[in-house]
């Protein structure tokens, strides 16, 4: 039995390593800038589907049809991003008589929608933020709700994701702009314009319910994760799990997110995510119809593997655990490691890797869809891997980060991970005492004096004499061994000791 991801990156290798356990067959597709990225390098067999650009490539829905087609594959597995929420896509897998590793197409669509899936969530006795259950017909009624509920407002996109499509409105003057833009990024990011609109909860939390459910009627929630430290609606840090949820509150949390699963007829695994005020109130937000980014953490803490669970799944078989198995141990924490300097306004950076450095030890794991000699596109999403640290109770899983990522390196462009080792060391992380705004309100542009970590004149100062000693190299002006010439001139110990204090133990 064999099975196509249509897709790639650190997903496409965590699809590859779990079916290489379960004794499948793995297939992977590339575009021409991935020939040689690892997940092609690992997989049984690779096929390519077109240029760079996405829209050619790993949305080619025919492309990807006929590599599935040509290779004999059993199943299709979407990951994340790209198709994986795509009914469409899901309708054609299935027509060509394979099977989808997902739930149903239709149960895609309806919980796709913002708004019937919102509608589904009220009637199955989730509380609701107050908000619209139909798309705005026009700016008029966006006005009429906004005198009856006040400001702020939150605009967003019936089909929307990841941020994409939701405008903050806090005044009268703002509707009219900002329902254009928000209609505007809908039709751009998921060809639909349509957009309702909600009360804006003020600071409030992200906390989401792992579920798995399968086609003999069991349904199990695999805890839940707190996902607040985002950037522009964006997840950036997740734990497994939360540190502000009272077991009184998961068990309430619980049930809505199965009863939510079960009102759908969903099979596989999802998502259901919530909003958290500060009276440990909770209110529907949307429900992921696809394995989340964040899965690792949960995995982590349940001791548990989503994709194979996933994978069984799709092929029929009831699910490996009943809710009372499912017990937690220790606390996980993940970071998004992406190709952006987030101290630039998370700036994308893309280059080559020049130098990599993974972080080890005992309860460190990184997922990563790259290696050291990569070259980073413009093409794609930029996250390079994810860095997910587990430790019997929260304080030591915090500290156990502090210390991977001080091993972690990533040389030849900028990343993400300064960022995080600031974080790890702010008291407000360590006393889990953020909101969804936190960080944007801590990287606000008169914010960066204060946080961003100093300029290194000595690293530039190294730099410089690096690639002046390497343009010397090519250009052969500099004969015998370079490396002994390095030690010779005091380039090599002054390289050591900058490295050092760069990245201390």
């Amino acid at each position: 039995m064999k099975l196509l991801i249509a897709n790639r990156g650190e997903i496409a290798v965590r699809i590859v390593r779990a079916c290489r356990e379960m004794g499948l067959g793995t297939v992977a597709v590339y575009s021409e800038v991935d020939r040689l990225a690892p997940h092609v390098l690992m997989a049984d067999e690779a096929h390519p589907i077109g240029p760079a650009p996405a829209a050619r490539s790993y949305l080619n829905m025919d492309a990807i049809l006929e590599a599935a087609v040509r290779s004999g594959v059993d199943l299709v597995h979407p990951g994340y991003g790209f198709l994986a929420e795509n009914a469409e896509f899901a309708e054609r897998v299935e027509a060509a008589g394979l099977t989808w590793v997902g739930p149903s197409p239709g149960a895609i669509r309806l919980m796709g929608s913002k708004t019937e899936s919102r509608k589904l969530a009220r009637d199955a006795g989730a509380p609701l933020i107050p908000g619209l259950l139909d798309p705005l017909e026009s700016l008029e009624e966006l006005r009429a709700f906004a005198r009856e509920h006040g400001f702020p407002l939150l605009l967003k996109a019936v089909a929307g994701g990841g941020g994409k499509g939701m405008r903050r409105v806090d005044s009268m003057d703002e509707l009219a702009a900002a329902l254009d833009r928000a209609c505007s990024e809908g039709a751009a990011y998921f060809g639909d314009d349509r957009v309702y609109v909600e009360r804006l909860a003020e600071r409030p939390r992200h906390i989401e319910v792992q579920v798995a459910a399968d086609a003999h009627g069991n349904a199990v929630a695999v805890g839940e994760r707190e996902c607040s430290i985002q950037r522009r609606h964006q997840k950036v840090v997740e734990e497994c799990p939360s540190p502000v949820v009272s077991p009184e509150v998961r068990r309430e949390l619980f049930e809505a997110a199965l009863a939510v699963v079960r009102a759908s007829g969903y099979r596989s695994v999802g998502t259901v995510e919530f909003l958290f005020d500060e009276q440990q109130r909770f209110y529907f937000l949307e429900m992921n119809t696809r394995l989340q980014v964040e899965h690792p953490v949960t995995e982590e803490v349940y001791g548990v593997d989503l994709v194979r669970e996933q994978i069984r799944i799709a092929l029929g078989e009831p699910l490996s655990w009943t809710q009372d198995e499912l017990v937690p141990r220790g606390h996980a924490i993940e970071c998004r490691v992406y190709a952006e300097d987030p101290f630039r306004g998370f700036a994308p950076s893309p280059g080559r890797i020049t130098y990599l450095r993974e972080p080890g030890g005992p309860g460190v794991r990184v997922d990563s869809g790259v290696i050291e000699g990569d070259v980073v596109p413009l093409d794609y999403d930029p996250m390079l891997s994810k860095l997910i640290v587990w430790a019997p109770d929260r304080a030591a899983a915090v500290r156990r980060l502090g210390r991977a990522l001080g091993e972690y390196c990533i040389a030849g462009i900028a990343t993400t991970l300064p960022l995080f080792r600031l974080l790890a060391r702010l008291p407000d992380f360590e006393a889990a005492a953020f909101h969804t705004a936190y960080l944007d309100e801590l990287l606000r542009p008169e914010r960066l004096p204060e946080v961003a970590p100093p300029a290194d004149p000595e690293v530039d100062e190294v730099a410089i004499v690096a690639a002046a000693c390497l343009a010397t190299l090519e250009a052969g002006h500099l004969s015998g061994d370079p490396f002994e010439h390095a030690r010779e001139s005091g380039w090599w110990e002054e390289g050591i000791r900058v490295l050092q204090g760069r990245f201390p133990r």
